[in-house]
């Protein structure tokens, strides 16, 4: 072996320690989130709608005064049980841009259930100076773009749980900067957003205790949903699949036997 190889070899080497320890003497500040049990996970689960509906009220009393859900339709509250009566109420309880009217102006009306849910800000800028200049996510997404393996294999719902429910004292040493909060349930353990949810913000119609845990368990399933709406049927379908699958695979093998009982 060549001097020139050894010598690229000890660099490698050298190289490859020197990340490890690196990486070793980095602060290291794990998110802790839970694993939950949630009603819609597996090949069997379903949303609870009582508690899609206490979600929903999570989402109106807390979360939409600094949180969009631009995706969302008002009309699609009917796939959770409410009923169209309900939907109009809660469309028109929003007031709405529209226009041009036939003078080209613009103009405002109640809300109606073909809308999207209304934003709480007119654009970006207003959402930046409305919240010390972070802007809030948009949560039409957040379950699904906060589940899989870049998040800790865990699933959306249990980190939009953990982050409502980890507002915690910061840990002796660690500096919480200007603005910011301390959350074990997010990346980095920093957050802009206060910790939205307390005892008492919300009271059920269903007389449900409103604990924050209750709360958050509530609107992460709500969110889940909202994320996917078909959910239950793309469960159903693949189990019709699997189901079909099996038994065609049952009949294949014994037409096989069938075909080739002579021959063997």
């Amino acid at each position: 072996m060549g001097a020139k190889t050894l010598l690229l070899k000890g660099i490698t080497a050298l190289v490859g320690v020197a990340a490890v320890l690196f990486v070793a003497a980095s602060p290291k500040h794990e998110v802790h989130v839970e694993k939950e049990a949630w009603s819609f996970q597996g090949f069997f689960g379903k949303f609870d709608q009582a508690q899609l509906h206490r979600g929903f009220q999570v989402y109106k009393d807390v979360c939409s005064a600094c949180h969009s859900m631009n995706l969302l339709s008002y009309r699609s509250l009917q796939e959770i049980g409410f009923s169209e009566a309900q939907v109009k109420e809660i469309a028109a309880s929003v007031t709405v841009m529209d226009g041009p009217n036939d003078e080209g102006e613009m103009f405002e009306r109640p809300g109606k259930p073909s809308d999207r849910f209304k934003a709480p800000f007119a654009n970006e800028q207003a959402a930046r100076a409305g919240n010390n200049g972070a802007l809030p996510p948009d949560l039409s997404l957040i379950a699904r773009s906060r589940a899989g393996k870049g998040f800790g294999a865990y699933e959306g719902a249990d980190y939009i749980h953990g982050v409502l429910t980890g507002y915690k004292e910061p840990p002796a040493g660690f500096h919480v900067n200007d603005g910011m909060n301390y959350n074990e349930g997010f990346a980095g353990h920093q957050i802009a957003m206060p910790a939205p949810l307390s005892e008492g913000a919300v009271t059920y119609e269903d007389g449900t205790q409103a604990t924050v845990d209750q709360m958050a368990r509530d609107v992460s399933a709500f969110l889940t949903w909202a994320g996917e709406p078909n959910y239950e049927s793309r469960i159903r379908t693949g189990l019709k699949a699997m189901l079909f699958l099996v038994a065609f695979t049952l009949i294949a093998y014994a037409a096989k036997r069938k075909i080739w009982a002579r021959v063997h």
